[in-house]
């Protein structure tokens, strides 16, 4: 490598320079794979990993070597070396080296270090610098006969102005300044939009990785990242939003430079697919002079890079420190400021224990090599240097080593995975720590067996941290949903035995026949989703079953009493209760299907019905068909009308005259075809067994009074119309609702005692005395209201029955009991024969 300041070298030179999404990385790679070996220096471990693996895929592992501070995988023979900047193997000797996003040469952290690469690191036959084009004309002042490319952005960028969170176009990236609003961010958007992949410069590669691939597969639509995003990183960003404009940099909170906004915003668009970037409604509108540089890639010029000596004098502790403070004296260079080793070292010099170790150079090696040791858990400083003392004190005491039991305590108090993600991320910064101790040389005993360990606790907690964050950030369920609903066709849908429904493993609802329940989601979001991929998932399969609805035999369906539809014992109609009994109409469940299919399937049902109407009601589907006919005529088509409207029970009071007027072949008719004419109610017994009275009472829509199987009931109001009473076998008498046949035996009763009714009579009819004589007022009204003609009370017919039931219908007495008296038993078979 040559050691010049001036960075001369008889190999070829080249910068190549422009703004994001010009594919200087990827030219860099390729030429590095051009050449029999090559280096390439990235400026994240994360981007390394990337790099890394990219070239095992094409050169296989045993020629790639990866070297950062907490990781080196090393293989016999290397040819090809990716690479930290920082962890550059700068002793190496190789065809091609290359540093990227050689700009940062102005960080006031790292600068120095990436300007010794600058000044440095060459190749035997060809050296590349990547970076923004900002740095041409400093790369030109400080390297001689190097050769400047610049290169045109693939795609335009754009301003796209400012946007609410939860109105952010999708495959956008939010961009925040500190972990805590990162995390605020990301749940705003699992609630509002499904959920965020998460990119921070902390994560492990792995988790990163993992990260990355939930919004790079479309699972996530948005991601929500730091500053790390603009470095390197290369993901399929559409729109880049900020989501401030200031940022700590490690001494201040200060505004982002233009530069600054330009990489990051240059994420946006991939290739030859435009971008757009903005700022969220949080934050503060970009400045148009300040959007023109950044749409334009006009920014000023780097105009000096961060430089400290790399010739340290390690002859003495205070020569160490004077060696650090030189000034560089070419033009273009600045003294960096102190940085953390820099401030450690000063730190310790101060120490008793220090100053009398670290006379020899060997020693003072030891501690400068201490002091570099980065802060990767964030500790406070004085924790910090507690742990840089440690080291030193055990690599210059007796085993020249930091002890097996130290490394294997510490690292036993990182080796678990529960709690959530502070806690995780806290112990991954710890891991790192180990291993930056193991892969030292010479730091540790036993270092192979602890890197292997070290690296297997990262990538187990780094599984547990992607878990963490996708729990956390990641409407997982949503989703998953709303990725099925883009790839329908390959979308895996299952309906279990039970009727479950899932899309891609994720339960969406419940199939009950062919009506689907759609589960209720968590959020607006989630339920919309749900909604969406169940009507999707399901409805092929309802269609089907509509089909076979159609196709099926009569034993494959039932009826309830509340007017409910089955088939195969589940709910797929509801019958209209205001239709006709024998051309019933019925309401299909649901909505899925198409119309042909659901009209098919609904045929069927009232086919079904109609005919099942037409068996259990058969007495008086004949009358139906007897008055249509013509077969009844007269008095008996009257009657048999009056029994249709009313479901088959009317209350003889109101047709008392006609069936006075009745001749004997008349009444015959009538009664072949099953009416009887009782004492205060004409009707169809058959009507009164189980199966009638479930299938009228399903035509009653479940809405119907139901009374008391025994005794009497108070009408409602308003009260319901005669034929749903006649459906559960009951009449309205006055303010009473009382079974047809309790009428008819109380009529009974009164007859056998003469007008009376014993205790025991109306504890076997169910009935108060109170009751009894509340009906028997309102039985002898009814009578009473019956007109001759309008204005008159019809006269009765002499002897007739019905004077009998007349004089019975007087109040009861609470008295004695009723005494017996001849031709009581004459009384009784008239009562009877009428």
């Amino acid at each position: 490598m040559n050691d010049r300041p001036t960075g001369q070298s008889a190999a070829r030179v080249v910068a190549v320079l422009g703004p994001t999404n010009t594919g200087k990385t990827h030219l860099a790679v390729e030429r590095m794979l051009g050449h029999a070996s090559g280096m390439i220096g990235l400026p994240l471990r994360l981007l390394a990993r990337e790099v890394y693996e990219r070239i095992v895929k094409q050169r296989g592992a045993a020629s790639v070597a990866l070297i950062t501070g907490e990781e080196k995988i090393v293989p016999e023979r290397p040819r090809y070396f990716v690479s930290t900047v920082e962890a550059m193997p700068m002793d190496r000797a190789v065809d091609f080296v290359a540093v990227d996003e050689i700009q940062l040469v102005a960080d006031p952290e790292r600068g120095h270090l990436f300007t010794h690469r600058l000044l440095h690191a060459r190749g035997r036959f060809e050296t590349m610098f990547l970076g923004a084009g900002t740095m041409a004309p400093l790369i030109r002042r400080l390297v001689d006969d190097v050769e400047i490319r610049e290169r045109e952005r693939l795609s335009e960028l754009s301003y796209a102005g400012p946007s609410k969170l939860t109105r952010l176009p999708k495959r956008s990236a939010v961009v925040a300044f500190s972990a805590e609003q990162v995390y605020a961010i990301a749940e705003l958007l699992r609630r509002q939009r499904g959920g965020a992949a998460v990119v921070m410069g902390a994560l492990s590669p792995r988790t990163r990785n993992a990260q990355v691939a939930l919004f790079q597969s479309g699972e996530v639509d948005f991601l929500v990242a730091t500053d790390a995003i603009g470095m390197g990183l290369n993901m399929d960003v559409d729109h880049v939003a900020f989501a401030g404009l200031k940022k700590f940099d490690g001494r201040r909170t200060r505004h982002l430079h233009a530069h600054e906004i330009g990489q990051i915003a240059g994420r946006a668009g991939r290739h030859m697919r435009n971008g757009t970037f903005g700022v969220t409604a949080q934050a503060q509108d970009l400045d148009p002079d300040l959007v023109e540089q950044v749409v334009e890639h006009r920014f000023d010029p780097v105009r000096a890079a961060e430089w400290r000596n790399a010739r340290l004098d390690f002859d003495s502790l205070p020569g160490l420190i004077r060696s650090l403070e030189t000034r560089p004296d070419h033009p273009g260079l600045v003294l960096s400021a102190p940085a953390l080793d820099e401030v450690l070292l000063r730190r310790v010099a101060r120490e008793e224990d220090v100053q009398r170790i670290a006379r020899s150079r060997g020693s003072l090696m030891r501690l400068w090599d201490c002091c570099q040791m980065p802060d990767f858990q964030k500790t406070t400083p004085e924790q910090h240097f507690q742990l840089v003392m440690h080291l030193f004190e055990a690599l210059t005491g007796p085993g020249g080593r930091v002890t097996e039991d130290w490394f294997a305590g510490r690292f036993a108090g990182l080796d678990r995975d529960d709690g959530q993600i502070d806690r995780i991320s806290a112990r991954l910064a710890g891991v790192r720590t180990l291993s930056y101790i193991a892969n030292r040389p010479g730091w540790l005993e036993a270092s192979a067996h602890w890197r292997e360990r070290t690296r297997a606790l990262e990538d187990r907690l780094s599984d547990v941290l992607h878990e963490r964050l996708t729990a956390r950030f990641v409407d997982r369920r949503t989703t998953v949903l709303m990725q099925a609903l883009k790839d329908y066709g390959e979308a895996d849908t299952q309906v279990s035995e039970d009727g479950e429904v899932s899309v891609e493993g994720q339960t969406v609802g419940r199939l009950t026949g062919i009506t689907f329940q759609a589960e209720a989601g968590a959020s607006a979001l989630e339920t919309r989703a749900l909604g969406r991929a169940a009507r999707q998932a399901v409805a092929p399969e309802i269609e089907r079953r509509l089909g076979q609805l159609a196709a099926e035999p009569d034993e494959a369906f039932g009826l309830t009493p509340e007017g409910a539809l089955l088939w195969r014992g589940a709910w797929t109609g509801q019958i209209d209760p205001g239709g006709d009994w024998f051309a019933p109409r019925v309401r299909l469940l649901g909505e899925l299907g198409s119309a042909p299919a659901r009209e098919r399937a609904q045929r069927r049902l009232e086919a079904w019905l109609a005919g099942e109407t037409g068996r259990a009601l058969k007495p008086l589907k004949r009358l139906k068909t007897a008055v249509e006919s013509g077969a009844l005529k007269g008095l008996p088509r009257g009657l048999a009308f009056r029994l249709l409207e009313a479901g088959g029970v009317i209350d003889r009071g109101q047709v008392e005259r006609d069936l006075a007027a009745l001749s004997q072949a008349e009444r015959r008719t009538l009664r072949t075809f099953g009416v009887r004419m009782g004492a205060h109610s004409v009707w169809l017994p058959a009507l009164l067994k189980a199966r009638p009275r479930a299938v009228a009472q399903a035509f009653t829509g479940g809405r119907a009074f139901r009374g008391r199987s025994q005794g009497v009931t108070l009408l409602p109001s308003p009260p319901p119309p005669p034929r749903r009473l006649s459906a559960f076998g009951l009449r309205a008498v006055g303010r009473y609702v009382a079974p047809v046949e309790l009428l008819e035996t109380m009529a009974e009763r009164r007859a056998a005692g003469k007008g009376t009714l014993s205790e025991e009579d109306l504890q076997a009819l169910g009935m108060t005395l109170g009751e009894a004589n509340g009906l028997i007022a309102a039985l002898k009204t009814t009578r009473a209201r019956q007109p001759d003609r309008p204005g008159k009370t019809p006269k009765p017919v002499k002897d007739s029955p019905f004077a009998v039931l007349r004089a019975l219908a007087a109040p009861l007495k609470p008295a004695a009991p009723p005494r017996r008296k001849r031709g009581g038993g004459k009384v009784r078979d008239k009562a009877r024969k009428a």
